[in-house]
């Protein structure tokens, strides 16, 4: 019997694991073809952001209100319908004749991925009661996702390289087929009878916010910031994020508790989380293109040469998880902060480098992977062991809910930065580039990638990248400052009794 439950067991990770698999390549394989989906489909640069943005906006919208859904209707259940939108929306992804519905097709994607995460976590917790195999099975999930992410663009150059576009997303199809097989042979039903009420309301108008103020940065530069439909939607946002507010104030089970906002070490934490967000995964859009439009390297070599960016922070989570329990959190997290703010402003010094090279770029590229590895373990172990374990999945919800947000606002701003980048180059030469009446226009195409454009587009291109590289770097290091900061306030606290006792 035993050995039956073990057998059922490890069928049962094996599927979450492949399950994982599929939402992290689907968030890092998909930058590197990004140069070729704005050349095969016909899409511009802003349309490029949203193939990104369309998946990790819609996993934020469902993110919170998945474990409610799970909880209630049964989390083998609402996996197996999740699993099966996640491989139907892939195969729409692939089938996508122009961008318009590739952006649909995504974001289907990312709500049934948003639904997935949760459910992956939910039965992993339950299906492994004991807590040394439980902690091996999530030890196993964090793997299979952190190779997900970390070979993802290499997966999508070589796909790209041998065979088609289409088939980052098609593969998708046959591997959600897989998992659903083998979760109804190995996954138990469970519910939770005392399941709370979706908190709608909340849920809406947070999405509502994100989706807006991501939209006024990708098409405000279009559509004018100060024009009557950009403030509109500025103010439309900034109505909604007032609404979740007082929604979550006043809602008896509240998506997110803001009290918990209190505790320093949990906001300490969380700042990590934004962080890291705020810089090393929003760039990962952009590098690829870097490297096409001016280094010159096709999908595969972008692929591998994203490796340096990526490995690291695969290889690194052990060393911040040792240094974390000899130094404690609330150094670990910010001087992680600090050493991707490193990597990417050596990054932005070689951007700047009279002859740009390979060479020059990875170093930062590499120091930046090491700082996420360093930071990410840490980060996550504290915002769940910070807090009391029934409100450690509201806490897990907060972490990743507050990731995804940042990634997804980010991406809008760094894209805003790399077209006025590249946009201030060309005002700045001569001849062909200055004298184009539709000078953002060609801004965005060398933008996109389309180095061809003009010819001055490497040096424009590379101009806009060390940009968002400074942000990104600047942004990292003043969050890690502000982390550090709110730790020592915790620290401060929790020796405060002592102070007034002697007094």
């Amino acid at each position: 019997m035993s050995a039956s439950l073990s057998s059922r067991n490890r069928t049962a990770l094996f599927a979450v694991c492949l399950a994982s698999l599929m939402f992290g390549l689907e968030i890092s394989s998909v930058p590197v073809i990004l140069p070729t989906l704005e050349r095969v489909l016909g899409g511009d640069f802003r349309q490029m952001q949203w193939v990104m943005n369309a998946y990790t906006i819609a996993s934020t919208t469902v993110l919170m209100a998945a474990g409610a859904l799970a909880d209630r209707f049964g989390r083998r259940r609402v996996f197996l319908i999740s699993g099966a939108l996640f491989g139907a929306s892939s195969v729409m992804c692939g089938l996508a004749g122009d961008v318009g519905m590739l952006i649909l097709a995504r974001a289907l994607q990312g709500l049934s991925g948003g639904v997935l995460l949760i459910c992956m976590l939910a039965i992993l917790s339950h299906q492994f009661r004991d807590g040394r195999e439980r902690g091996k099975a999530f030890a196993a999930w964090g793997v299979v996702f952190g190779l997900g992410l970390g070979f993802g663009p290499l997966i999508g150059g070589a796909i790209v390289a041998l065979s088609d576009w289409t088939w980052v997303f098609l593969v998708h199809g046959p591997i959600a087929v897989l998992t659903l097989l083998l979760v109804i042979a190995s996954v138990e039903e469970s519910r939770d009878p005392q399941a709370r009420r979706l908190d709608w309301g909340g849920m809406l108008s947070l999405s509502l916010a994100v989706l807006g103020f991501a939209f006024y940065l990708t098409q405000g530069d279009a559509m004018g910031f100060t024009g009557p439909l950009s403030l509109g939607v500025l103010a439309a946002t900034v109505a909604c994020l007032a609404i979740f507010i007082v929604v979550e104030r006043r809602v008896n089970h509240p998506m997110f508790d803001f009290s918990v906002l209190r505790n320093r070490a949990f906001s300490g934490a969380l700042l990590g989380s934004m962080g890291m967000n705020f810089s090393f995964w929003p760039l990962m859009v952009y590098l690829p293109i870097y490297f096409h439009g001016v280094l010159g390297l096709g999908e595969l070599q972008s692929g591998i040469a994203l490796l340096a960016y990526t490995l690291p922070a695969l290889v690194f989570p052990p060393v911040g998880e040792r240094l974390s329990l000899r130094y404690r959190p609330g150094l670990v997290i910010p001087a992680g902060l600090f050493t991707i703010g490193v990597g990417l402003l050596l990054m932005h010094w070689a951007a700047g480098a009279a002859a740009p090279g390979l060479w020059k770029v990875l170093p930062g590229a590499l120091i930046a992977g090491i700082g996420l590895g360093i930071t990410n373990t840490p980060v996550t172990n504290t915002t769940t062991g910070s807090v009391s374990p029934d409100r450690a999945g509201m806490a897990s919800g907060l972490d990743m809910s507050a990731r995804l947000i940042s990634l997804a606002i980010n991406i809008a701003l760094m894209g805003l930065l790399l077209v006025r980048g590249v946009q201030s180059a060309l005002q700045q030469l001569p001849a062909s580039a200055a004298g184009n009446a539709d000078l953002r226009g060609l801004a965005e195409r060398i933008a996109a990638g389309d180095a061809g454009a003009d010819p001055a587009a490497p040096l424009a291109l590379a101009q806009g990248f060390g940009w968002i590289t400074l942000y990104g770097g600047v942004s990292v290091c003043l969050v890690a400052f502000a982390s550090l900061f709110v730790f020592g306030m915790a620290k401060t606290r929790r020796h405060a009794p002592v102070a007034s006792c002697t007094g």
